[in-house]
């Protein structure tokens, strides 16, 4: 299947002007925005389909109060005041569900049963695919990203999966960000420092 490039706005807001946040408007995101996000990242690929990414959307302030002990101080006061606070997380036994989602062979995940090594490296790089996937349909519906990894995984681990069976990955705000906090863009890597042709 071939597709024409999108248009050089959609680009811009998705890529070039789009920012990390560090600080939020007031409004509420809709569950069904939420509802749209999920699906629009579930179609990103993953390695047997397996979509290991779990989310947790926090949306309240009993929710909000659960992460506060997991924070790093700098990062306490935008994660509070987001209208969405996502832990991005992965489920470790994910590939139970090979058999749904990968019908033409389910017998993939036998690949994995018993091979700890295998199940922690494909749950973490197809996890964080899907994460980086999350993040392109919210900026793609218009809503802005504060990814951000300053907090301590156990202590998020232990309050919202505390049967071990999801992990977390990372945290993500999600809304309307405030463009009074926006840092200034940061360099990035040239082709040429980045990339080889070979």
């Amino acid at each position: 299947m071939t597709f024409a490039p999108i248009d050089k706005s959609a680009i811009a807001q998705i890529f070039e002007r789009a920012r990390s946040n560090n600080g939020w408007l007031p409004g509420a995101v809709p569950t069904e925005t939420l509802r749209d996000l999920h699906r629009l990242a579930s179609w990103g690929p993953t390695s047997f389909n397996c979509e290991p990414m779990r989310l947790v959307f926090v949306t309240t302030e009993e929710g909000k109060k659960r992460l506060l002990p997991a924070l790093r101080p700098a990062n306490v006061e935008k994660t509070m005041i987001a209208p969405v606070a996502v832990i991005v997380a992965y489920d470790s036994r994910f590939y139970d569900l090979i058999p749904k989602l990968l019908p033409h062979n389910p017998a993939a995940r036998d690949l994995f049963v018993d091979n700890p090594k295998l199940v922690e490296i494909t749950a973490m790089r197809n996890g964080s695919l899907q994460g980086a996937y999350l993040m392109i349909a919210a900026r793609a519906l218009g809503l802005d990203c504060g990814p951000m990894s300053g907090f301590d995984n156990a202590k998020v681990d232990a309050e919202f999966f505390p049967d071990g069976r999801w992990r977390s990955n990372f945290l993500c705000g999600l809304g309307r960000g405030d463009p009074a906090k926006v840092m200034e863009r940061l360099p990035r890597l040239s082709f040429d420092e980045a990339c080889q042709i070979a």
